[in-house]
This record gives structure tokens, C-alpha cells and sequence, in this order.
């Protein structure tokens, strides 16, 4: 029961222990007093408390005032630099290098003695003869078999050596094995924007009427004295070119006239249509001569090569066919566009043909090879137009998302034109008198653009009016071509008709000056 008393009654305390008790309740009343009689003393006056006057600040403020002394506190260190440490340099210099040339341990000799005679500091002491200096290894082999055995105590032990890692620059042992240097590029500079070169505006000249539905297609004489249209009517107009007068009418197509092409060696007219008919007219007699059959559906596009006596056509069937103008033979069958081809080009140097389809591919044809020689990937969307440079080696391939100039024989890309939006369905290409070259193009929407060729800059566009009797949705250009002369510009459209357009005789630079402005050039686009 004694452990029942313990638990349920308390002890009394001893004398002395409630004494101090006593004292301690005691202080605390009299400090309650004195600080119910002076209601300033957790303010503080200042004389009484050493600490100061308490203050309600907020958070960012005493933030702020924290970072401030710590900034004057440390603001005096500022200049005192951390002492370098050569083994820890070192070690970071050849890890760098382990990582950049572990891939050219071996290096192929293309570092001939004539190149390494033309820099001074690559000149190297000659060895007792060729056995000798086979049996070294080279400078890249050297540093990465002084890396690999790395660590810290090897970088370490190695300190005081001849590293090839420690000094920036070329060193002796580098220099004696030139043919394992490791050529390195010189960063490729910024291209330069030419500034525009001023081309005097185009107006229309002439308005001829006479087709009865869409103008598809236009060929100019070689000897330019009459030009041939054909469209939607199934028909084929020659027009003089001077007056602009209908000489002739053709007829034997079932369907859409969709290409014509003029031999320049023979007195021929070539045809394609959408009834899969290719034909051969003898301009002397008015009538067709030949038929090249072997298309499985329509035909889109038809050229002429100008030096050999063969013609190309392409059309929905997707392919690419090369043809004998006098036996009607075909040549080459090419494959490889998935989809309709839209436009031919071709010229006497290589490639001989080009071909541009809906599949948004531009492929060059090797004629000799019977294949495709390069693809280009580069367009997203359709290209319907070609058109290739009578002076520079280079043609252009034309579509809503850009018009891009490719260097010839390989395809190589060279810049973008733009500033049309809209589907490109003919160019043209003139060689200016002021040393520049005028790109032209015919869209969709009834607009003419003009570029300056060097720099890309559209000085000009026109848009055309919807004829009588049109509807004002019929406002498409779906051809254009330059007569031999490059002075007029002649143009197929939805309306029925064909338009005649000349440069402006009056313009002068300031008639029509150019707005033109630099564009800016980053690193991933050229102008």
C-alpha cells in the first residue's frame, strides 16, 4: 500500500525547497508591477535598454538590409583572386583534349610538307631517315596514351614533364610529325546582303482575247516573231507577236491542252494534254505528224532539249518520260516521284533535265546514267515552276513556301526568295542590263512578282484585273514566258485571256525609287 500512497498523493516538500519557491513567485509579482507602472519599458528609451527600440519590420526589407551588409562586408574582397592550382589545370586541359580529339587518334596524311614549309612554327627538325620517323607515334596518339594513364597522382607525377597539355599552342614534339596535324577551318564568314540593283516597273501592254476557257500554257517562237497559247478550249492559238493578231487555230486534242513546246532546230510544236496524248505538229502543214503514246494518264508538262533531237514530258502517272522526236520511241522511263509532275526543265549542260513534282521533291535526271542523280527535300510544299538562269550555272525551283536558287550540277543551295504566298504557277528569268538578273512569277491568286535576282528583293508586284464576262475569282496566272528579246512578258490566265506586259520606258530611279532595308542575318539563315 505504500506504493499506492506514492502514487496517489504528492510529497510534501521540504523546508528549504518551498522557500526558494516563495522568492521566485515573489520576483516574478514585482516584475508584473513594474511593468504595469512604467508602460514604456518594452519600448525602450534607450537609457534604460542597452539593445534599442524594438521595430516592426517586414520580411523583404530586413532581407535586403542583410544582403547589403553582406555585400559591405565582402565588397573589399572583390579583386583577391582563388589561387590557381597547375595540377588541377593541368588535369582539366587533358581531359578537354581527350574529349575533343579521342576520335582522330589516327589521323590520315593530308598534311603535305609544302603546307606545313608556309607556317613557321610547324617547322620541324629532320630525322635520321623514314624508319625513324614512322616508329614515332603521333602527337594526338602521344597525348591520349598520356591521358589514359590519368588520375590525379599521374597528373601529379607528370607535373614537371613534357606535356603536350599544359602550354597553349603548337609545341616541339607536336611539330615533328606533320603529317598527323589536324587541319582545323577557319570559322566561315558572314555573308554578305547585296544592295538591289534598280529595275525600271512593269505595266500591261496588250489584252488578247480568243480562247473559250482557261490558258494554260505559253511558247514563244525562236525566231520571235509569233508566240502559241492553249488552254481548256482544246485549242491551239498562234499569235503574232508584233500586232498581237490570231493567225491559226489547232485542233486535234480531246482534252485540256495543259504544255506546248517549240523545237528551235525543226519546224515542230509539241503538245501534251490530259487525254494522255503527246503530239508532234509540223507547222508547215498545220497538222500533227506524230503521236507518243505510253503515258497511263494525263500529261502536265512537256520540254524540248535544246541541243539533242529529244523531248522529256511528265505528268499524273508520276513519271518522267524521255522520247525520240523522230522515231516516237521512248528513251528513258524515269521513276521515283510518288506524285503528279507539275513542271520540266531542261538545258545542254548537266543536269539535262529537271523535274518538279507535287510530292514537294525537285529531282535532277542523268540521261546518260538512265537514274536520278540528286533529289532535293528541301520545299514543303508542291513545286509547279522551274525556271534555270540563262548566264549563271543555277536554276530556280518555285512554291508557296519559297522560291530556292540551287547551284548546278549537284543541287547545292544557295539562298531562299520569298514574298509571294501564294502557288507559283510559272517563272521566268531575265538577264538585266545593270548587271543583275530579274526573277518573274505568275501565282494563283492573279499576282505578278518581281525580284531583283542577287538579293532577293521584290521591287514589285501586280495584280491583275478579271477581264469581262470572268468572274472575279477567275484572276490566276498559270504561265508566263519572256520573248527572245526578254522586253515582253507574256502571260496565260484564268480569264481567257492573254496579257502582255513591257517595262516601263519612263520609270526612272527617282519615279520609283526603292524602299529597300538590310534584313537582319542570324547564324541559321542566309539572305
Amino acid at each position: 500500500m505504500a506504493g499506492e500512497g506514492s502514487l496517489g498523493q504528492s510529497r510534501p516538500p521540504s523546508s528549504g525547497q518551498g522557500s526558494e519557491d516563495k522568492a521566485d513567485v515573489e520576483q516574478q509579482r514585482q516584475a508584473r508591477e513594474h511593468t504595469e507602472s512604467s508602460p514604456n519599458t518594452l519600448q525602450g528609451d534607450g537609457e534604460d535598454d542597452p539593445v534599442g527600440p524594438l521595430e516592426c519590420v517586414p520580411v523583404t526589407i530586413a532581407v535586403r538590409r542583410s544582403l547589403k551588409r553582406t555585400h559591405d562586408m565582402f565588397v573589399g574582397n572583390h579583386e583577391m583572386r582563388r589561387p590557381e592550382d597547375p595540377v588541377a589545370t593541368e588535369m582539366m586541359l587533358r581531359i578537354k583534349m581527350h574529349d575533343e580529339y579521342e576520335h582522330v587518334r589516327m589521323v590520315p596524311e593530308h598534311v603535305t610538307d609544302e603546307s606545313m614549309a608556309a607556317v613557321p612554327f610547324l617547322s620541324h627538325t629532320a630525322l635520321a631517315d623514314d624508319t625513324t620517323r614512322e616508329a614515332l607515334p603521333s602527337a594526338v596518339t602521344r597525348m591520349l596514351t598520356d591521358t589514359a594513364g590519368g588520375g590525379a597522382a599521374g597528373a601529379l607525377g607528370r607535373h614537371n614533364s613534357n606535356s603536350l597539355a599544359t602550354l597553349p599552342g603548337p609545341v616541339g614534339p607536336i611539330a615533328q610529325d606533320p603529317k598527323q596535324i589536324v587541319q582545323i577551318a577557319p570559322p566561315r564568314a558572314r555573308p554578305e546582303i547585296p544592295k538591289p540593283v534598280w529595275h525600271p516597273p512593269w505595266k500591261l501592254m496588250r489584252v488578247l482575247s480568243g480562247h473559250e476557257g482557261w490558258v494554260r500554257s505559253i511558247a514563244v517562237d525562236p525566231t520571235n516573231q509569233w508566240f502559241a497559247s492553249a488552254g481548256n478550249d482544246r485549242l491551239i492559238k498562234i499569235w503574232d507577236l508584233a500586232s498581237g493578231t490570231l493567225k491559226l487555230s489547232l485542233t486535234g486534242h480531246i482534252n485540256t491542252v495543259r504544255g506546248i513546246a517549240i523545237s528551235d532546230r525543226h519546224p515542230y510544236l509539241f503538245s501534251c494534254s490530259e487525254d494522255c496524248e503527246v503530239k508532234c505538229w509540223d507547222l508547215e502543214q498545220n497538222m500533227v505528224v506524230r503521236n507518243y503514246h505510253g503515258h497511263l494518264s494525263g500529261v502536265y508538262c512537256i520540254s524540248v532539249h535544246p541541243t539533242l533531237n529529244i523531248l522529256a514530258t511528265g505528268g499524273r502517272d508520276a513519271a518522267v518520260r524521255i522520247w525520240d522526236m523522230r522515231t516516237k520511241s521512248g528513251i528513258h522511263v524515269f521513276g521515283g516521284h510518288t506524285n503528279a509532275v507539275c513542271t520540266i526543265a531542261s538545258q545542254a549542260a548537266e543536269p539535262q533535265f529537271l523535274s518538279g513534282s507535287m510530292d514537294h521533291m525537285v529531282r535532277l535526271w542523268d540521261l546518260a546514267a538512265g537514274k536520278c542523280s540528286v533529289t532535293l527535300t528541301n520545299h514543303k510544299k508542291s513545286v509547279r515552276a522551274i525556271g534555270i538562269h540563262p548566264t549563271d550555272y543555277c536554276f530556280v525551283s518555285c512554291s508557296s513556301d519559297h522560291n530556292k536558287v540551287w547551284k548546278c550540277p549537284r543541287g547545292q543551295f544557295e539562298r531562299n526568295i520569298g514574298g509571294h504566298g501564294a502557288i507559283v504557277n510559272g517563272c521566268a528569268i531575265k538577264e538585266a542590263e545593270q548587271g543583275s538578273s530579274i526573277l518573274a512569277a505568275g501565282t494563283d491568286n492573279g499576282y505578278l512578282h518581281f525580284w531583283d535576282w542577287r538579293s532577293g528583293y521584290k521591287y514589285q508586284s501586280l495584280h491583275g484585273i478579271p477581264q469581262p464576262g470572268s468572274m472575279s475569282a477567275e484572276n490566276g496566272i498559270f504561265d508566263i514566258k519572256l520573248d527572245q528579246s526578254g522586253s515582253r512578258l507574256i502571260t496565260a490566265e484564268c480569264d481567257k485571256t492573254v496579257k502582255i506586259y513591257r517595262e516601263d520606258p519612263n520609270a526612272t530611279p527617282e519615279t520609283h525609287p526603292l524602299s529597300w532595308k538590310p534584313p537582319r542575318v542570324n547564324a541559321t539563315q542566309r539572305y
